[in-house]
């Protein structure tokens, strides 16, 4: 956490600034400082290069990534529970997805060998790899054991 001990840098989906917004206020609809996009959809969002630098590095919210492909039909099928469990665990962190056929540096980068492949971060550090379709509650239950 940053130096104002409760406040989060939070990046935007949309823009990806990072912003300040105080723990506390995390839900409720805080939006960006720059472009005044919700901060939080309850939506997973499509991350590139820049997007995972924002959000992985340089925010201080947790990151929960799908890694996947279109041609998969297992990351097909896990889709709709990611979904759902963004509804469950935003705004406590951000749930993103990197398709590995789009975004081949981030899979490249880290070792992806196998889809989908949840892996969560904090702060650009993994904290958790789990690799196979999971179910909304398995998402939310492996998710929140590590945080």
């Amino acid at each position: 956490m940053n130096a104002d001990n409760d406040r989060l840098l939070v990046a935007c989906p949309r823009c990806n600034v990072v912003n300040r917004v105080p723990q506390a206020r995390l839900g409720e609809a805080p939006v960006c400082g720059k472009c005044a996009a919700p901060l939080f959809d309850a939506h997973p969002l499509a991350l590139d290069v820049a997007g995972f630098h924002a959000h992985a590095e340089r925010a201080e919210l947790p990151l929960l990534v799908d890694f996947w492909a279109p041609w998969c039909g297992p990351c097909r099928t896990m889709a709709p529970q990611f979904e759902a469990a963004a509804r469950q665990l935003e705004p406590q962190l951000r749930l993103a997805k990197v398709d590995t056929e789009a975004q081949p540096a981030l899979g490249s980068r880290f070792g992806i060998r196998s889809i989908p492949t949840l892996v969560l971060f904090r702060q650009g550090h993994e904290l958790a790899r789990q690799s196979g379709a999971m179910g909304t509650a398995d998402i939310v239950r492996w998710t929140r054991q590590f945080l």
